[in-house]
């Protein structure tokens, strides 16, 4: 039985889809000062193992971290509607890159809208975004 993990290509699609959503990160004002980390690299690691889980890959990332708990996890960063567009900008730039088929970019970006929309936690745009190392 194929999973969704594997039919678009398994851990180096969705690493690379990964991978190009962090160097759009990297250089968004709203959602870089959200990662504390210099080095990203951590985060696109969790990132990667968590949606590689997700689609019926290894359970790499509930061996290493536990349950998921995304909104716990994100709950000391304001998630605002703002943040949440940044997100999906960068995450279309990363399926677009990938060029998945049709049916099942539509399938993966049904799930990151959602959950863009779920991790919403205030409303409230901040007056001043915190820059690292200030």
């Amino acid at each position: 039985m194929s999973t969704f993990y594997d039919e678009i290509g398994g851990s180096p699609t969705i690493r690379a889809i990964v991978h190009r959503f962090y160097a759009g990160v990297a250089q968004d004002e709203v959602l870089r000062p959200m990662y504390p980390e210099a080095d990203l690299g951590p985060a696109e690691d969790r990132f990667a193992s968590f949606l590689e889980q997700y689609w019926g890959g290894p359970t790499t990332y509930s061996e290493r971290r536990g349950h998921p708990r995304l909104r716990m996890r994100h709950a000391p960063f304001p998630v605002t509607p703002t943040a949440a567009q940044h997100w999906l900008r960068h995450f279309r730039d990363a399926l677009d890159e990938v060029a998945l088929p049709p049916e099942q970019d539509q399938q993966f970006w049904d799930y990151v809208t959602h959950a863009a929309q779920f991790m919403v936690n205030t409303l409230e745009e901040p007056e001043e975004v915190p820059r690292p190392g200030r």
